[in-house]
């Protein structure tokens, strides 16, 4: 009746349990916490059904979150583990347990952490800087987050119950295979990834359309904000690169479950294939997290240097080379599969060539900030760090793109030092200064600066101490999924400097989240009633904070760039208050049950348990036939109440 889940599945070693108990406490502390207050209802109504994105972009942004401590303790597992374990010292996890720590960081961090920012930030922004009151399809971009949520809860359910992928967090093959992995590790890989990567896919159509068709009148492309270019590049790409991830995983799927050999190479299968199809999706992936953090420093720098963005349209061109060229690269990530000298030729020129635009990106926005008046606010700060630590990882990324390089420190701490130079140096580094930039729009007051400073040096140093010695250990020969080594090494100096980064970083971490609580707390004596605390340029800065459910009261007309800075200079007309009864969609469920089925899908798949994913997978049909024949439901907002709550916003700002 269960398949392959037994008691065994629940014996874990004794770091793990501590975090399983731990899970579970915090679970049902959250359950009690909402039913003493009797939120259930509220939760439901206002939260679990909604189509919304602005609550939507708020939903996965707390998710990412959680999953960000999940991930991030993963990391400090691994640190603390190798500046323990070196000559006759074990350590304190097995060396099993340390490489699903591996593959679950790795995992976790790239598809709910980054990935889930990505959307969230879409989800708040978007809609809001073209002047649209929602997005193209409501409930497919409900459908969408309950599947990445419904993907996330597998990844902790395989904390308490059987074991994660030792496998990394790409999970090659022959390694990944039936053979080398027949326990219930890949398989939980698999699915999380799989209904992850469905729900991005929907996600990416949804906001390539909304781009595209729901522009407010008068904003063409070339009058968009670069963060909505970004935006546009980046979905761009999620709709090119997942469904290659898809039919990838659905080939493992099939080796694994069917006994077929795509990748086998005793049967007549090639593993080299898997590896060039999941880089055909990875190295666009890599994109898909950074560009919009471009775009968040391409509306922070211009608003903190009071200066329009320099070189707009080079910026534009330099997201589309970018989003072009990143579908040329992704060989070089396994030079040393033996490929002609021509091939790997190529490919290195296509990753020098991918420089050029983004260090255009980077000029153009040193200059916004020559003779501006900047200011040293924290969402610029992150910019500062990110210009250093981004373009360091930039450089050792030419370097890598040379294949004799690769040669050398292939498979070594190097690359992860790279690696994580852009991610954490650019990607998380952008999310932190929109998080911060945006958060008054979003909630209506502000965050702690000061707790906002603290946590920024805390990151920033604890980022140099944490990853720069791991080039150097690259150099040196320390290669990736290292659980122990010799003291004759002589590694052991900088693993432990490498662990009082990851400490020090923790502590930034903790600072954040502490600053964040006190601001809710304290959110009435921070509160922001002007809408537009930074003399900002865009759109969404010409709306109350936070913003109304319908958005805007009158859709705007625009007919240049910035067309906030334009009306406060007067160089364009205030909109005129012509209210109008709005259409806005109202809640379903649909998505969260679908989202609650794939999850039970994704579960009875992995263990086998024939009659779960039957009445799962039908329970899925079940639901789309429904949506699909009935008819989309609106809510009329009438006119005099759109005046009315407008008009109490403007006597709340005469007061303050």
């Amino acid at each position: 009746m269960f398949g392959r889940l037994t008691l065994d599945a629940f014996h874990h070693e004794a770091s793990q349990n501590f975090a399983v108990f731990g899970m579970i406490l915090s679970g049902i502390g959250i359950f009690a916490v909402i039913t003493y207050f009797q939120r259930w209802k509220w939760l439901w109504q206002e939260w679990i059904t909604t189509v919304d994105p602005k609550k939507i972009g708020i939903m996965y942004i707390i998710t990412s979150l959680l999953m960000f401590f999940k991930g991030f303790a993963d990391a400090i597992m691994m640190r603390l583990q190798q500046a323990l374990a070196v000559g006759d010292a074990p350590g304190f996890i097995s060396s099993g347990h340390f490489q699903e720590v591996f593959s679950a960081h790795g995992t976790t961090m790239i598809f709910f952490v980054g990935m889930g920012m990505v959307f969230g930030f879409l989800n708040l922004i978007i809609p809001l800087q073209i002047g649209a009151r929602d997005v193209a399809f409501p409930f497919l971009n409900a459908l969408g987050f309950w599947l990445f949520a419904s993907a996330g809860m597998l990844t902790m359910v395989s904390l308490a119950i059987g074991k994660f992928s030792a496998t990394g967090w790409l999970a090659y093959p022959p390694l990944s295979g039936i053979e080398y992995s027949p326990n219930e590790g890949v398989d939980y890989w698999i699915w999380v990834v799989q209904i992850a990567g469905v729900g991005s896919t929907l996600s990416g159509i949804n906001f390539l359309v909304t781009i595209l068709k729901m522009r407010c009148p008068g904003m063409t492309l070339m009058k968009m904000p670069i963060f909505v270019w970004s935006a546009l590049c980046a979905m761009v790409l999620v709709i090119f690169a997942f469904p290659i991830l898809t039919a990838t995983l659905c080939m493992l799927t099939l080796d694994r479950y069917m006994g077929m050999h795509f990748f086998t190479p005793g049967a007549g299968g090639n593993p080299m294939m898997y590896v060039n199809l999941i880089w055909a999706w990875g190295h666009p992936e890599v994109y898909i997290l950074i560009l919009p953090a471009f775009g968040i420093f391409s509306e922070v720098v211009p608003t903190f240097s009071e200066k329009r963005l320099f070189g707009y349209v080079s910026m534009v061109w330099a997201l589309i080379l970018i989003t072009f060229l990143s579908f040329i690269v992704w060989l070089h990530h396994f030079f040393t599969m033996g490929a002609s000298p021509d091939v790997n030729a190529f490919f290195g020129i296509m990753t020098m060539l991918i420089a050029i635009p983004t260090g255009v990106k980077i000029f153009n926005w040193l200059f916004t900030k020559f003779r501006g008046h900047v200011h040293f606010n924290s969402p610029m700060l992150w910019f500062f760090a990110f210009v250093l630590n981004f373009t360091v990882g930039g450089m050792t990324g030419i370097l890598l793109s040379s294949p004799p390089v690769d040669y050398q420190v292939h498979n070594s701490l190097f690359l992860i030092a790279h690696f994580h130079g852009m991610v954490i140096g650019g990607m998380l580094f952008g999310f932190f200064s929109g998080f911060t930039y945006w958060f008054p729009k979003v909630t209506g007051f502000f965050l702690s600066e000061r707790l906002n400073v603290y946590a920024f040096w805390c990151w920033f140093v604890g980022f140099l101490l944490a990853f720069m010695p791991l080039y150097m250990l690259g150099f040196m020969g320390a290669t990736r999924r290292l659980d122990h080594y010799e003291a004759s090494t002589g590694w052991h100096p900088l693993f432990v400097t490498v662990a009082v980064g990851a400490f020090i970083i923790l502590c930034g971490g903790a600072i954040q989240i502490f600053g964040l609580a006190k601001s809710i707390i304290d959110r009435k004596k921070n509160i922001d009633i002007t809408g537009d605390p930074w003399n900002a340029r865009t759109l969404e800065w010409s709306i109350p904070s936070p913003p109304p459910v319908y958005n805007f009261a009158v859709v705007p007309t625009v007919d240049q760039l910035d067309p906030l800075w334009a009306i406060k200079r007067g160089q364009a007309p205030k909109p005129e208050k012509n209210y109008e009864d709005i259409l806005m969609p109202v809640n379903t469920p649909m998505g969260f049950y679908i989202g609650a089925l794939s999850l039970f899908f994704g579960f009875a798949m992995i263990w086998y348990i024939t009659w779960l994913a039957i009445l799962s997978f039908m329970g899925i049909i079940a639901c789309v036939i429904i949506r699909l024949s009935g008819k989309d439901e609106h809510a009329i907002i009438p006119a005099a109440q759109v005046k009315e709550m407008e008009a109490d916003y403007l006597r709340r700002q005469r007061v303050t």
